[in-house]
């Protein structure tokens, strides 16, 4: 159903940029708005998408109305960071999720909110959609309470849908190497290693950026009106996999890379950027498998194509194209915790992380 208005809040991160791209080429009228922390941090030139003056906490009505739906992506991808409190963080995040989705219900404008697998936290058998959920992080307590506050607002008016995705990989414009996949295949085309944070014995549910704008197309073409929020994971049951078991496929399908892990690698500076502040003692106590049948079953034309080895394949081949190296691969725009603290450290951003605005 191409021609429907949609507005990417969020439109400059890694997900928001390759999605602009995907739906542009599908023909959608598409605009963006976003704060500009990561305009700058280009892999590759994206399509020229209009955006709206301000960012995610300044929408107004005017901004909202005449859409025909809005994808919530706006928020703070990861933690922990620096000594901010996980309060003044999340709450601004949470507080403008649910505005932005009252707008929306008071215009007649459908609401798409990504949310996360890792709400899951750890789980000894695989999840679905009816699991209790057990965040462990204060990431994924704040995506439990959006989802909460959706539910709330949810009625036979305003009927949401939040997408739980499993950790996205694939590439984009403005590309991240703090998630596992993109990580472990740029150290290896750059850097002809790949160095574990852990010692990989966590399950981890993955998906394909390509899967994930396919399933946020579907949804935007979709009606859905059962008057309540729909919780769909998006992923395939077949991307479950341990983090060494991914590791070794990345290694193997480039010759001459080497498999070490951080702990053994006695500190060195150049590892500060890929290493993951939520590892203790190399172990990653974060470990689920997720059921993903429910999305195909119910997103109208919806289907994940790319399992793991071919996702990892053309992500590669795509580094490579790009001739990824070293320089590119730690630069600390591509890093969304170390981007934001520098952008603190130096005074650009409050302890809310709102920018500071020169008078």
């Amino acid at each position: 159903m191409t021609g429907q208005r949609v507005l990417l809040v969020g439109s400059q991160g890694y997900l928001g940029s390759r999605l602009a791209d995907f739906l542009l080429d599908h023909g959608y009228d598409c605009h963006g708005v976003d704060t500009g922390f990561f305009r700058d941090g280009l892999l590759y030139e994206p399509a020229q998408l209009p955006m709206l003056d301000g960012e995610a906490r300044t929408l107004s009505e005017d901004d909202i109305k005449g859409f025909d739906v809005v994808v919530q992506l706006a928020g703070i991808s990861n933690d922990p960071l620096g000594g901010l409190s996980p309060e003044g963080i999340y709450g601004p995040t949470r507080h403008y999720a649910v505005e932005i989705a009252r707008l929306c219900k008071l215009f007649g404008v459908r609401y798409l909110f990504p949310s996360s697998c890792s709400v899951y936290g750890i789980a000894g058998s695989v999840v679905d959609e009816e699991s209790p959920v057990n965040p462990r992080t204060p990431y994924s307590v704040n995506k439990v309470q959006i989802e909460e506050d959706l539910a709330e607002l949810a009625d036979e008016s305003f009927s949401p849908i939040a997408l739980r995705l499993a950790t996205v990989f694939g590439a984009s414009p403005r590309i991240r190497f703090d998630v596992v996949v993109n990580m472990l295949c740029g150290m290896a085309i750059s850097q002809r290693r790949v160095i574990l944070n852990s010692d990989g014995s966590a399950w981890r549910p993955h998906v394909d950026i390509e899967d994930v704008c396919e399933a946020f197309r579907c949804c935007i073409d979709w009606d859905y009106d059962e008057g309540r929020l729909l919780v769909l994971n998006i992923g395939r049951d077949d991307n479950n996999w341990k983090i060494l078991d991914l590791a070794k496929l990345i290694q193997s399908r480039v010759p001459g890379c080497e498999l070490s892990y951080l702990a053994s690698r006695d500190g060195k500076k150049s590892d500060d950027l890929v290493r993951d502040r939520k590892v203790v003692d190399g172990v990653d106590e974060r470990t689920y498998r997720v059921a993903f049948g429910r999305a195909h079953d119910s997103i109208p034309g919806y289907q994940a194509v790319w399992n793991v080895e071919s996702g990892v394949d053309r992500l590669l081949a795509e580094f490579d194209r790009l001739s990824l190296d070293e320089a590119t691969f730690h630069r600390r725009v591509f890093y969304r915790l170390q981007q934001l603290e520098m952008l603190y450290e130096i005074g650009q951003l409050d302890d809310q992380l709102q920018l500071v605005r020169a008078d």
